[in-house]
């Protein structure tokens, strides 16, 4: 079927496949939020459903195009359409492999019972959905086949409810619009449900035992708790009438005296029993388990923005209790006139003004402040330029494009492969960019824009973002005093002076990347070094260099820094060639320690800056190697780091970007030649085994460094590195991009994982997920011998 969305992996192109419900907490799970695993049946599938109804009712059998223009004001006429419809949806046949399709994927929770939660969007951008709780309702269901096939049934056919067709012409809602999926969950037993409210007056928490279905019913009046705003204080609580609770239907995990004031037990898996009086008296939630909602609650509500509701469950895991986030609600969007699409490269939502350079135009010498740039590409040698924007558009590049790379580290919103923006965008228009969903929309004010929910933008929030109440680093969960810990190293991937202060506070082992080609154009002043060497001008360069280098030593010791030295290609600085041919535009081109081969006066000098700081004393600089092709080319920049006398510190360490191919061959011949540790660089890596530029956005659906060949290349080098005694790191846009693969990586035994800095607190967050779950694996097996 294929029409079946992993909600850990829904892209922003995928929102009006898995409606808005599933989009949100999809958005919050792949920030390192802790949301309850699922997947979701797209709408493509009720609409193939609909077309197999092949009833003889004309209104019926055009249900998918329908806009089923009724009488509203007929109450009759209005319930008898209803019914005839919910009856054709109710007797249809859904097709069995997609049945089975389902149930394999459900069947591999351990849970037996299933949620079935309605999901939709709108198409039509003239047209706005508002609030539709009390129209459509969740099902419950027990995992298997006849049960999955009549709970989609019966969630299908709520949309044609009298009081839904009376809704969706109320609003002006045509059917056809409506893209209806289904979220699909596991349920599990748990101590607490409810929900957490705020806005900027405050935050309201409402719990009840067991699962939250209590109070979506009505039948217990749950405690209240009232928050102080942004703070955890609880300036009041009320104890609410809860008499009854609702558990999933398993004996075994059940107490018995649960078991013996059982009230109903039916078909869907849930049943419901009487609380004892004691239960009553006392509030839900123990402290430890209200703050954690507090804490989790505020964090989501500092980067969502005015206003927000959550729904959560803490299920009873054995030893710790689990905090799961069931649902997110955020007010509707109101934006309208969506201008163009792209990619989503770098997240946050800005409005500015626009700044347009159209592709006839050479690079300018500056750009206004606070502008959003349009351009039809962005190469690295901008990157100076780019300290005075607010977003970036640009028609081509992909995710892993410098452009996006860029707008990651400086912390700016950003679309990459906008088609034709430089002649839909004027200069001077107001727009907005949303970097999340990859959208550009025009002429709006800003007090139109949170609707959705969302911050501004990343650089309106920074010092939100990594500080909390005190000048103590904020990482989005681990606001509660004490992380996790976690034994896979975590590195960042820098280049900025300006954010050493703000990224040296995260809780990272060290720089796993200095990308000096962009450090040093703070600099050059527009020049190629070979121009300054040229000139007369080394020693300058050489004070300038290690003056810039000194300042993330300084800021970061003890902890290690790996500089990559310098690695020019010309179609990445197209400003600054020289002595360059043609060959050299390829996306391979002579860089790399190949460069060095042919002239190594940079490299020297380089070497030069790194030795005179290694004497004064910061020992934490070592140094990678770019795009290494041969041994032979690792024996050269050895001998000159040797000859520039780096090795003489006995910490110094050497270590090579693994980013060609021949590395998956030649790693033990590396090893033998002195390589003391590599690192991983999946964007060139994944260009190279596929052979697809990564600057090509129009490639992006096939640049994907989840494909088998990659990831099968990433699993080999992590374990030869093993093999070698030598540690391997990745620090290509991979983990970040796609947090699922750090499971992996964790479970192969990568060393430390680098990220740019707007990714950490994902990353840490999944990188002790992926331990928990080999600990609790090892443990289980351990148990089970």
């Amino acid at each position: 079927m294929d029409k079946l969305y992993r909600l850990d992996n829904i892209k922003p192109q995928d929102r009006a496949q898995v409606g808005d419900k599933a989009f949100y907490l999809s958005k919050i799970m792949q920030r390192g939020y802790p949301v309850v695993p699922g997947f979701v049946v797209s709408a493509d599938v009720w609409r193939e459903f609909l077309e197999t109804l092949n009833s003889s009712e004309s209104l019926v059998a055009d249900l998918p195009y329908s806009s089923l223009h009724l009488d509203v004001s007929n109450w009759q006429q209005l319930q008898q359409v209803a019914g005839r419809l919910r009856q054709e949806i109710i007797a249809g046949s859904v097709p069995h492999y997609w049945v089975s399709e389902i149930f394999q994927a459900a069947k591999t929770w351990e849970g037996k019972c299933l949620i079935l939660r309605p999901s939709l969007s709108i198409s039509s951008g003239n047209q706005v959905m508002g609030n539709i709780s009390g129209l459509l309702e969740s099902v419950f269901c027990v995992c298997n086949e006849e049960a999955i096939v009549e709970g989609l049934k019966q969630i299908w056919s709520q949309l044609f409810r009298a009081r839904s067709l009376l809704y969706w012409q109320s609003v002006g809602i045509n059917l056809q619009h409506i893209n209806f999926a289904v979220l699909v969950q596991p349920v599990e037993n748990a101590i607490a449900s409810g929900s957490f409210q705020a806005d900027t007056s405050g935050a309201e928490i409402e719990a009840t035992y067991g699962l939250g279905i209590a109070i979506n019913k009505g039948e217990v009046l749950p405690d209240v708790y009232y928050i102080e705003e942004n703070t955890e204080v609880i300036q009041e609580q009320q104890l609410g009438n809860k008499i009854l609770a609702y558990s999933v239907h398993d004996p075994i995990s059940v107490t018995a005296e649960e078991l013996q004031s059982r009230l109903i037990t039916d078909h869907n898996c849930l049943f419901s029993y009487l609380l004892s009086e004691e239960q009553q008296k006392k509030y839900a939630l123990p402290e430890e388990l209200l703050q954690q909602i507090i804490i989790l609650g505020n964090q989501l509500f500092s980067e969502i923005g005015t206003k927000l509701t959550i729904k959560w469950t803490i299920t009873i895991n054995i030893p710790t209790p689990k905090l799961y986030i069931t649902q997110v609600n955020v007010p509707p969007s109101l934006i309208p006139n969506l201008l163009l699409k792209g990619i989503g490269a770098a997240r946050g939502r800005i409005t500015a003004t626009a700044y347009v350079i159209l592709g006839s135009q050479p690079k300018p010498s500056q750009i206004p402040k606070g502008v959003i740039l349009i351009a039809p590409a962005i190469t690295p040698d901008w990157l100076p330029l780019l300290h005075q924007v607010s977003g970036i558009i640009t028609e081509r590049g992909g995710l892993t494009s410098h452009g996006a790379i860029l707008a990651r580290e400086l912390g700016i919103p950003a679309i990459v492969s906008a088609k034709n923006a430089t002649n839909l965008i004027q200069t001077g228009e107001s727009l907005l960019l949303d970097g999340d969903r990859g959208e550009v929309y025009r002429g709006l004010k800003e007090g139109n824009i949170l609707k959705d929910g969302e911050k501004i933008s990343l650089t309106e929030n920074k010092k939100e973002q990594f500080d909390h109440h005190s000048n103590q680093p904020h990482y989005g969960l681990s606001n509660t005093k004490i992380l996790p810990m976690i034994a896979t190293q975590l590195l960042v991937n820098l280049s900025q002076v300006n954010l050493i202060e703000t990224v040296r506070g995260l809780p990272v082992d060290g720089v796993g990347l200095l990308r000096s080609e962009l450090m040093i154009l703070n600099i050059l002043q527009g020049q190629n070094p070979h121009v300054w060497l040229s000139n007369g001008r080394q020693r300058e360069l050489l004070e300038s260099l290690s003056e810039e280098i000194k300042k993330f030593a300084i800021g970061f010791a003890p902890r290690p820094i790996l500089y990559r030295s310098l690695d020019w290609r010309s179609q990445d600085f197209p400003s600054f060639n020289y002595g360059v041919n043609s060959a050299s535009s390829s996306i391979l081109g002579e860089h790399g320690t190949w460069s060095y081969v042919k002239n190594s006066a940079v490299f020297e000098l380089e070497l030069q800056a790194l030795a005179r700081l290694q004497k004064n004393g910061y020992s934490n600089i070592h140094l990678m190697l770019p795009f290494v092709r041969t041994v032979e080319e690792f024996v050269f920049c050895r001998r000159q780091v040797e000859e520039a006398g780096l090795t003489e510190n006995p910490h110094f360490q050497l270590w090579i970007m693994a980013e060609v191919p021949s590395i998956l061959f030649l790693l033990p011949e590396y090893i033998k030649a002195g390589v003391a540790g590599i690192s991983i660089g999946t964007n060139d890596l994944t260009q190279l085994i596929l052979g697809v530029d990564r600057e090509k956005g129009e490639l992006a659906s096939i640049f994907d460094e989840r494909h088998p060949a990659v990831m099968g290349a990433i699993f080999q080098l992590i374990k030869m590195a093993k093999d070698g005694g030598i540690p391997c790191s990745i620090c290509g846009q991979a983990p970040a991009l796609y947090p699922e693969i750090i499971d992996k990586l964790v479970e192969w035994g990568i060393s430390s994982i680098s990220v740019e800095p707007e990714a950490v607190e994902r990353t840490y967050q999944a990188i002790a997920r992926a331990e928990q779950r080999l600990i609790l694996a090892a443990a289980r097996k351990l148990l089970g011998n």
